[in-house]
């Protein structure tokens, strides 16, 4: 990983924690002592189960975190983007990386140590109350994921994961703004990569999404919609 100057101040991420909270004095301390690096796409920058080395917060770029599950197999827990925070999980509680993370594509990141966060969490409580209701409501999407792999069968888990992504990324000339592998698509929506080549070849077939490669496009937002509006998760 490579250094990258990233200045918060100029930051164009509105929604990044760090970026809203600029206008309190006591922040400018904080944000001169953050790291800044270059990741590259499929590398790796938090390793499951190692030390806690603070908060990142993605300056530009993407990012997917994993957690391990039965039989050593990663499950993707979260699917990231400019100005979203990664590590978070075992944060404050934990003396260890309860996830893993990787670069989806060239990512820069911004890392705050430690000592640096825990140094806002108590000096700056507009910040603190902020993250509290960032918590709370991960907590709330976790629960939903957890009924959703109850619930739902393969090919509305495979629907709700292409909405998903539809409303986290965008789309852009026809595609999604995501490129994800047919693995980390069943990956996260918690099948197999057979199954989800089988769905994804008959909603083509149905005219519902067009692929390109690995991108995909949604042609018929409504329809989908329709499969799974029992479950109203989107």
């Amino acid at each position: 990983m490579k250094d990258e100057q990233a200045i918060c101040y100029t930051c164009a991420n509105e929604n990044c924690f760090i970026k809203k909270h600029l206008h309190l004095e006591q922040m400018k301390q904080y944000v001169q002592k953050k790291h800044s690096f270059l990741c590259k796409k499929s590398q790796q920058f938090i390793i499951e189960g190692a030390p806690i080395q603070g908060l990142y917060f993605i300056c530009k770029g993407k990012v997917k975190t994993v957690k391990t599950g039965i039989n050593g197999r990663e499950q993707i827990v979260r699917l990231t983007k400019n100005g979203d925070t990664v590590g978070f999980r075992g944060f404050g509680t934990s003396k260890r990386y309860l996830i893993g993370a990787y670069a989806l594509e060239d990512t820069v990141l911004c890392n705050f140590s430690n000592e640096t966060m825990m140094e806002i969490l108590h000096n700056v409580p507009e910040f603190t109350y902020a993250l509290m209701l960032f918590y709370a409501d991960e907590l709330n999407k976790s629960e939903n994921n957890i009924r959703k792999i109850a619930h739902m069968n393969v090919r509305e888990r495979v629907v709700d994961l292409l909405l998903y992504i539809h409303r986290k990324f965008g789309q852009i000339n026809g595609l999604i703004e995501i490129e994800l592998s047919r693995k980390e698509i069943a990956d996260f929506a918690g099948t197999t990569e057979e199954q989800v080549i089988r769905v994804l070849s008959s909603l083509k077939k149905e005219s519902l999404i067009k692929t390109v490669g690995k991108r995909i496009g949604i042609l018929a937002i409504p329809k989908l919609q329709s499969e799974i509006k029992e479950h109203k998760y989107f």
